[in-house]
């Protein structure tokens, strides 16, 4: 082989030189091309072998040695390897020349699942150029063991799959190859599977599982197998995976519940979402077989709706409103149904608890919106009822109003209630009243309900209009227009509508003239009917009346006053000097000074106040300047001294004007003669003036101002003195009001014992003047909840109040005494109560008595029934007219006493009572009580009593307050003082007085007490026995009987005829309000009144009854009526659905149920649903309809004959529904079956086996093929899902298959040089977990898709520029992995004017220079090399190599400019910058760094400049020194510049520096001279005019340019506006003519400044002399005036004027501040009457009997009241402690409390409960 390799080498190197020396290129290709055949078919290829896995630098092979190469050769040659990859696997040593491993080859790595592996190299030698092709073929070795794909496979096998079923397993993988490869498999013990391993036709081995024997997954659900896979080498290796089989369920259980009835207690109107119970049913079965759902069937709508059951939890909870009164139960069944179709029932029993949830319903029937306010108690407002759905206590009702309100409850029949007032109305007070009616239940947590009744008093004129004041104070100004309204009068009026309908008049006053005013009869307006004058009228009064519009109508009178404001309408009027006088002036002598008095203006004003203010200006004079005038007193004063200039003759102008608005003034003209002497002639006067005085008219007012408010001042302390007298006179005889103190008073009626008076003070009041009379009103009896806030009016408590104020009081009584007996006493007893020492009297008694007391009726009469006049008539009265009035009582009127009983509805005994007396506190006006009713006040109130234990405390109770004493007061006051009833509790007083009282005769009372209680039950049970014995009146009716279909006589069942029915207004009543039935009085019939539909009224109810009452009136009677309605066949059943939907598996046993809902039928009885049938017939279902334990219906479909799927899938029937009525009514339901497939056959693919061919590098997603499965079986059973189950090395990795469609798409692109194909497998299962594999082949398709490789082997750059052609610069070499034409090579360069390639040797090729370089030029060089295959389309591959170029110094550095020129300002600061100069070389890098400096030979023209510098660095010029534009204007330099080469190049260039010029010196004056002192003077003659040329400034600047240009300016002088310079010139000229009062000498400073920034300035100073001739050089000279100031008595009248003004001020402050004081005082501490006289007078008034004990007295007091005297005297109502009669809450609001009797033992002083006079005149009362 070597001699071969040498031959070649020398054939190669003759071919070429014989191809240069013929000269011809293309015969030197050929015959290359010719010498490397030759060569190659000569060579031989060096081939070994060597073990995977060796170590890095494993001994290969000796090459020096098989080569026949020595050693040395193998460096001189440059031998090296040289793989054909990228990477080099292998190392040669040029010293050795052994081959050796780089790193350790694994076979498995670098040949991936191939039989053999084969490295190839090639040995590359240079000088002369030589390859040889070697190979190392890679041996395999047993390190790897087999590997399964997964860890754990997992297969879903079916608990039904038959023995002998087969299951594909995942094969293992082993990278090693031979028999080193996977050999066997083998499979753990178990009792159902077994191995099986099989070959496919490419030898490839598959696993299979094999059932052997039945699963069970109730016995095993999971079993786990170990797979074992093992292969050949020596040791063998292997590899394990875990098998794990999850038996699949099927559903072949049902569910089953816990419980076959759940009972549940829930109590009415529980909350939504509550849980009412959770049903609970199992299976066995897993999965959806498992999964238990849950659904309502044979279930009522109305339950569905009210609870909701959760699928899936089985939670029943509330999900709508359960009422008790609506059902009392709801009975459900609840289905459960697993996947599968499967299903089991249970019933689920609710039993709703009755709970208090209904408030008392209140309906009113009649109410009066309207009432008027002279309406008398007892009038009738409204009427209603009340009722309650609950039952049992929480259906048991009471009713009552809130608030204090003059209005009561009383209960008339059943459930019935009047609403009544019981006090006397006013409209102004309460306009209208929302009456709260509160109905409250019996309910352990008690329900109330409230029903507002709106009531509006109606109007009555009582009240006549009042103004908001008492005078009305109104102003106008004077001159008014006619017309103007000033202001209005405003009143009131309390009283509504037309009655409040205000009129405005004036009253008119005889012997008075018309007024000037007038008033709107409408709005009050007041208007000012014609102008008024201030002059004249200052102020008047008129009287203006308001009426209402009422019947007669009501009046009210107020003053009005008017006052007339003053306006500015006179203007000033002079007094002196007057108009008609001469000006003939006032003398002045020249000598007079300063404030020399020369005249007095004197003037008035007929206005007043500020209009009348005078103020005096100078509104012209002759010389300004030499008067003024007083402002205020109109003094003419000389305002400087008199001089020889001032005129003779002067004339002054004063202005007098006033300060009214706007102002007014007049003029008075002074003549003023300036003399020397007052002797002189020549001055003529036509009139002497008068001398003014020399006080003035202001003097004489201020004295007069002074001694009025001193007058005032002690006329008001004279007046304070004189009031504060009186008044305490008047309070010491003053005396107390007068009381009755003479017992005949009180017979005569003056003083009644049924009235109490109250004194009581109303806040802040300090009199006592009484207002009022009014009486007090008696309370109620014991028992009633106390305080004042709490007055509530109970119907239990009020009874006998009520009752009792109605018509005759033994007429009421009659109504309930036949009712005890029918015949006439046997005997009678009766008794004569204490007398009250009144005009009345009670007889009580009893028609029979037995042992156990009153066994018949009994009776109270009072005095005023038989005509007593005196307690002594009671005794004669006593044995006669009782018996007779019980003997007179029928047994017809006993049905008219409806107003006593046990009413069932209110839960209350009522029982009539005699007519309340005014006192109300018991027999004698309240101050007794019997034992009884303090015994009955003292048991349980009756809201803590059972309604048969109320009965009789409220019957014992009412009977007791029958007794009434009536007063002797006048009826006509009685009405027009009203009455209102005191809801309070008796004082202690009258309990402790009571008790003194009572024991006397201890014994007596107790026999009355137990007399009185057998009495009331009596009348409890008779009552209650025709209650208890009543039977209604029942009929039936059919339902949807036609209106006025005749239900039955009614007034013969009842015993009644017509007429007394229509006569006593019958009339029906229903609880609901709703009338069924209407009642015809003509012929006493009861007919329907519209349709009556039982389904509607009675819903599922076995019996429909509907109850009403027969109400009768006059006297009060009901009877009650119970209708039945009876049912008809008048509805189908209707089933709950339309249609009904079964899943049943084919699987299912014959026998099997499946409920169906049941139709539901309103009605009952017979003509409910029967029975149920299915048409059409057929084979495999019929229908079951039985009763369970509870008597619930249901219905079955029962499975007769097993389902197959396969012949059908589905079937439609009907179930009709069939009831017993005639004719029958049906209903129909559709009932679908549909059968459920089960999974009983694999899937199984179309082929076995699928080939495929595709390109590779196809794009990622193509569809490779596609592999089709079916299954016969339907739904889930029949969905197939697709997966690879084994595939080959790493080739599943590129594909990827779609689960459901079977599409074997790419994940990347396919390679043929990596793998030419790929063996998979994919395995299709269904949902049932059945599966079967098949085998996927796929072949690449070569194409060409690798472009050839380049790879360099040697590269050189840089290049110097001055490089020779044909230098090499790069070696590289090209392949491509591609086959035949694909891996066909061709290389090109695209740029081949400096560079070129050449081939070297087989693939490789030079890149060589063949032209000169120029690094200037082209610094950098970008070669690409293309390299193309034969390909179609060809690819193509391309190289860039970038060659650059270094540099040669062959460039001298240039500047950017041929010269610079430069600036710098003098006075520049030193190393200032200037510039720059700058030069390039085009060499790089030291080469082109450019060095500067100064040349040192400037040239004989230019001298050398010390002043610049240059930096060496970047070229910047500085000049070292500060530059003078005078001295230096500019200069010039040279600059060299050096580049760093070797040898280095220059070039030079001039710079020329130009120095500017900057304002560095100020202006030189020239003249005038400034060093010359003292300066000189101009002279300038007064005759010179304007223009005038005085002088001229000349100055100089050294500077140029504009800082040069000087301009001038005035900048001071002693009269700056008489001269002026010019601005450019200098010239100094007079500005305006002089004049004499310019001064003689001037000075003037002339301001010289140049156009610099900043500007500098010189100043000329100049001197003028201002002279009539240039002798003349006097100066004028001035001296000031002295002024003298004098006092003036005006002063000391001000001060005096002012400090006693302010005396007066501050002595009326001091007595209001005492007033105020003294208020409070009297607030704090009032004594009304001493002590020891209002306990005399309450004694004596007590021993005569002219003030009984039940009276005390209140004083009202009205807020803000200033005197001593009583305002008004009105009654307590006696329900209070009477200390709260005298004792006021507060200060702020009016203390009407009220209050109770009073006895003399209470008056006492020792009394506790009471107050002593003394204690009462210790009270405060603010």
């Amino acid at each position: 082989m070597l001699g071969a390799a040498e031959d070649c080498g020398w054939l190669f190197w003759r071919v070429m030189a014989c191809g240069r020396r013929s000269g011809d290129r293309k015969r030197q290709v050929i015959l290359f091309i010719l010498c490397v055949c030759v060569c190659e078919s000569g060579a031989e290829t060096l081939r070994y072998s060597l073990p995977e896995e060796m170590e890095r630098d494993s001994f290969v092979a000796n090459i020096a040695k098989d080569l026949g190469v020595p050693v040395n050769q193998l460096a001189a040659r440059k031998a090296r390897v040289v793989s054909e990859g990228n990477e080099q696997l292998f190392r040669l040593n040029q010293n050795t020349g052994v081959l050796t491993a780089k790193e350790s080859l694994d076979r498995e790595e670098i040949c991936p699942q191939s039989d053999t592996c084969t490295l190839v190299f090639k040995i590359f030698f240079e000088n002369p150029l030589q390859l040889i092709r070697g190979e190392v073929e890679i041996r395999d070795v047993n390190d790897n063991s087999p590997v399964f794909p997964e860890k754990e496979m997992v297969l879903e096998i079916l608990e039904t799959a038959s023995p002998g079923s087969r299951f594909p397993l995942e094969s293992a993988q082993d990278k090693d190859v031979g028999i080193n490869g996977l050999q066997n498999y083998s499979l753990g013990p178990n009792p159902h599977f077994s191995l099986a391993i099989g070959t496919g036709k490419d030898g490839v081995k598959y696993l299979e599982l094999v059932l052997q024997h039945q699963l069970d997954r109730e016995e095993q659900g999971e079993l786990n197998l170990l797979l074992t896979a093992t292969d050949g080498g020596s040791p063998p290796r292997s590899g394990t995976a875990q098998v794990r089989i999850v038996v699949l369920d099927a559903n072949d259980n049902i569910p089953v519940f816990e419980r076959e009835t759940y009972e549940v207690r829930l109590a009415e109107n529980s909350p939504l979402e509550q849980l009412v119970v959770r049903v609970s049913a199992a299976d066995p079965d897993e999965g959806s077989n498992g999964k238990v759902r849950y659904a309502f069937t044979q279930t009522s709508e109305r339950s569905r709706q009210l609870f909701q059951l959760n699928p899936t939890t089985g939670e029943i909870r509330v999900a709508g409103k359960l009422d008790f009164e609506e059902a009392k139960s709801h009975k459900m069944v609840v289905k459960a149904t697993d996947g599968g179709g499967l299903s089991a029932h249970c019933k689920v029993q609710v039993e709703v608890l009755d709970v208090n949830d209904n408030a008392p319903e209140i309906a009113l029937t009649s109410l009066s919106a309207s009432i008027p306010e002279d309406a008398p108690p007892r009038t009738v407002v409204a009427l209603f009822s009340v009722r309650d759905r609950d039952s049992g206590d929480n259906g048991r009702t009471e009713c009552s109003i809130d608030e204090d309100l003059p209005f009561s409850l009383t209960p008339t029949f059943d459930n019935y209630y009047e609403l009544r007032t019981n006090a006397a109305l006013d409209r102004e007070r309460t306009a209208e009243y929302n009456i709260t009616i509160t109905a409250t239940d019996w309910g352990r947590k008690r329900l109330s309900s409230q029903e507002t009744i709106f009531v509006q008093i109606s109007d009555v004129n009582d009240n006549p209009p009042e103004f908001t004041q008492e005078i009305y104070t109104m102003s106008v100004t004077e001159n008014n227009s006619p017309m103007l309204r000033i202001g209005s009068m405003k009143a009131t009026d309390a009283d509504a509508g037309i009655n409040a309908r205000v009129n405005y008049a004036l009253v008119r006053q005889e012997g008075k003239e018309q007024p000037e005013v007038s008033v709107n009869a409408e709005n009050g307006d007041v208007y000012i009917l014609r102008p008024l004058d201030y002059e004249k009228v200052r102020s008047f009064e008129v009287t203006v009346r308001a009426a209402d519009g009422g019947s007669p109508p009501l009046s009210a009178q107020a003053v009005l006053r008017i006052v007339v404001r003053d306006e500015n309408d006179n203007a000033p009027v002079l007094l002196h000097p007057g108009p008609d006088s001469s000006a003939a002036g006032e003398l002045v002598p020249r000598w007079a000074p300063s404030g020399y008095l020369v005249a007095k203006v004197v003037a008035v004003d007929a206005d007043a106040g500020q209009n009348a203010w005078l103020s005096y200006e100078l509104a012209k004079a002759t010389e300004p300047g030499l008067f003024r005038v007083g402002l205020h007193s109109g003094e003419v004063l000389t305002a400087r001294a008199v001089t020889e200039r001032d005129a003779a003759r002067q004339r002054l102008i004063v202005l007098v004007r006033d300060r009214g608005q706007p102002s007014r003034s007049a003029t008075a003209t002074v003549a003023v003669a300036l003399v020397d002497g007052f002797s002189e002639a020549h001055l003529r006067v036509s009139e002497v003036a008068p001398a003014a005085e020399p006080d003035g008219p202001l003097t004489l007012y201020l004295i007069a101002s002074l001694v009025c408010v001193s007058a005032l001042f002690l006329a008001t302390a004279v007046a304070a003195l004189v009031v504060k007298v009186r008044r305490a006179r008047r309070r010491e005889t003053e005396t107390l009001p007068t009381f009755p103190t003479i017992g005949t008073e009180s017979s005569a009626g003056s003083l009644p014992r049924s009235y109490v008076y109250d004194v009581c003070f109303a806040a802040g009041t300090v009199n006592s003047e009484f207002r009022f009379l009014r009486p007090l009103f008696p309370c109620f009896p014991a028992g009633l909840p106390p305080g004042p806030g709490e007055q509530r009016i109970s119907v239990c408590s009020q009874d006998a109040a009520n009752l009792g104020a109605e018509g005759d009081w033994t007429a009421q009584l009659g109504r309930l005494v036949p009712l005890l007996t029918a015949e006439a006493p046997r005997s009678s007893e009766f008794h004569r109560p204490r007398d009250s020492g009144g005009r009345s009297c009670t007889i009580s008694g009893c028609s029979a008595r037995g042992s156990a007391g009153c066994i018949g009726s009994s009776i109270q009469l009072t005095g005023e029934e038989i005509g007593i006049s005196h307690p002594e008539e009671c005794e004669r009265i006593l044995q006669q007219e009782a018996p007779r009035r019980l003997r007179d009582r029928g047994p017809g009127r006993a049905a008219a006493g409806g107003g006593g009983g046990c009413s069932a509805s209110a839960h209350r005994w009522v029982v009539p009572s005699a007519k309340a007396a005014p006192s109300g506190c018991g027999s004698g006006g309240g101050r007794a009580r019997s034992a009884t009713a303090r015994a009955s006040s003292d048991q349980t109130s009756p809201a803590q009593l059972s309604s048969a234990e109320r009965c009789p405390a409220e019957s014992s109770r009412a009977e007791v307050a029958a007794a009434a004493v009536k007063s002797s007061r006048p009826e006509s006051q009685t009405e027009r003082e009203g009455a209102r009833p005191a809801l309070r509790r008796s004082p202690p007083a009258i309990a402790r007085d009571t008790r003194r009282d009572t024991d006397t005769d201890t014994g007596r009372r107790c026999r009355r007490a137990m007399a009185l209680a057998r009495q009331v039950l009596c009348v409890c049970a008779l009552l209650g026995l025709p209650l208890a014995r009543a039977e209604p009146i029942r009929y039936s009716v059919a339902e949807e009987a036609e209106s006025g279909s005749l239900v039955g006589e009614l007034a013969e069942d009842a015993g009644l005829t017509p007429a007394q029915l229509s006569a006593r207004r019958a009339r029906l009543v229903s609880e609901d309000g709703r009338q069924h039935f209407r009642f015809e009085p003509a012929s006493g019939r009861l007919v329907v009144a519209g349709r009556l539909d039982r389904e509607q009224l009675c819903a599922q109810s076995d019996t429909c009854m509907l109850p009403f009452e027969l109400l009768l009136s006059n006297p009060l009677q009901f009877f009650r009526v119970e209708v039945t309605l009876d049912d008809i066949n008048d509805h189908s059943p209707v089933f709950p659905e339309k249609r009904v939907t079964f899943k049943i598996p084919e699987t299912s046993d014959p026998g099997s149920h499946f409920p169906l809902e049941v139709a539901q039928d309103l009605d009952i009885g017979r003509n409910t649903v029967q029975e149920y049938s299915i048409s059409p017939e057929n084979e495999f279902f019929s229908v079951s309809y039985e009763s369970g334990t509870n008597d619930d219906k249901y219905v079955e479909l029962v499975l007769e004959k097993p389902l197959d799927r396969e012949e059908q899938a589905e079937m439609d029937f009907s179930v009709i529904a069939v009831d017993g009525g005639s004719p029958p009514r049906s209903g129909t339901i559709e009932i679908s079956i549909i059968v459920l497939d089960a999974n009983d056959n694999a899937p199984k693919f179309t082929q076995d086996r699928y080939i495929g061919k595709v390109l590779e590098n196809m794009p990622v997603g193509s569809v490779v093929l596609i592999v089709l499965a079916t299954d016969p079986d339907a739904g889930v059973n029949g969905d197939i899902s697709y997966q690879f189950s084994q595939a080959v090395g790493k080739s599943d990795s590129a594909f990827v298959i779609d689960a459901i469609t079977g599409e074997i798409k790419l994940t990347k692109p396919l390679d043929f040089e990596a793998a030419e194909h790929h063996e998979l497998r994919v395995r299709a299962t269904d949902g049932g977990g059945l599966s079967a594999i098949c085998k996927v082949l796929v072949e690449v398709v070569d194409v060409n898709d690798n472009a050839p490789e380049l790879v360099v082997s040697s590269f050189s750059s840089p290049l110097p520029e001055n490089t020779v052609p044909g230098t090499v610069v790069a070696l590289f070499t090209v392949r491509d992995r591609d086959s035949g034409a694909n891996g066909k090579i061709s290389c090109a360069l695209q740029d081949q004017l400096f560079f070129s390639l050449r081939p070297a040797y087989k693939n490789y090729y030079e890149l060589v220079t063949v032209s000169a370089l120029d690094r200037e030029e082209t610094p950098q060089y970008i070669l690409s090399v293309t390299a193309a295959d034969a390909g179609s389309p060809p690819l193509t591959t391309t190289h860039t190599f970038t060659v650059d170029i270094s540099d040669v110094n062959d460039n001298a550095p240039v500047f950017n400019q041929t010269s610079y020129t430069m600036y710098v300002r003098e006075n520049n600061v030193p190393t200032v910058f200037v510039g720059a100069v700058s030069a390039a070389d085009a060499d790089v890098g030291l080469n082109a760094k450019v060095t500067y400096s100064l040349a040192a030979e400037q040239g004989p023209e230019r001298p050398w400049c010390s002043c610049m510098s240059v930096n060496s660095e970047n070229g910047h010029v500085f000049v070292l020194r500060p530059l003078d534009y005078e001295h230096l204007r500019q200069t010039e330099v040279t600059v060299s510049a050096s580049d760093a080469g070797s040898p280095p190049l220059r070039a030079n260039v001039t710079v020329r520096l130009v120095v500017l010029d900057e304002n560095d010196n100020a202006p030189l004056v020239l003249y005038p001279a400034q060093e010359s002192s003292p300066a000189s003077s101009e002279l300038v003659p007064v005759s010179a005019e304007a223009g005038y040329l005085i002088s001229k400034v000349v100055a100089v600047d050294a500077d140029s340019g504009q800082n040069s240009w000087l301009s001038y300016h005035l900048l001071r002088a002693s009269d700056p506006g008489l001269f002026s310079v010019g601005l450019q010139s200098g010239e100094v000229r007079l500005k305006r003519p002089v004049t004499e009062r310019d001064s003689v000498k001037q000075k003037l400073v002339v301001l010289v400044r140049d156009n610099g920034k900043p500007p500098l300035s010189a100043t000329a100073a100049l001197s003028a002399l201002l002279l009539k001739d240039f002798s003349d050089v006097r100066l004028p000279h001035s001296s000031p005036a002295s002024e003298d100031q004098a006092a003036s008595l005006t002063t000391y009248l001000i001060i005096a004027l002012v400090f006693v003004s302010l005396l007066f001020l501050i002595s009326t402050a001091v007595l209001v501040a005492r007033k105020v004081c003294g208020r409070k005082e009297l607030k704090a501490g009032p004594v009304l009457y001493a002590a020891d006289t209002l306990q005399s007078g309450l004694a004596d008034a007590a021993a005569a009997g002219s003030l009984p004990r039940a009276y005390c007295y209140e004083i009202s007091l009205t807020t803000g009241s200033g005197n001593s005297e009583f305002r008004f005297l009105k009654p307590i109502l006696p329900s209070l402690p009477p200390q709260h009669c005298a004792v006021g809450q507060g200060p702020d609001e009016e203390q009407d409390l009220p209050g109770v009797p009073v006895s003399s033992e209470d008056m006492a002083p020792d009394n506790a409960g009471t107050l002593s006079a003394g204690q009462f005149n210790a009270l405060s009362f603010d």
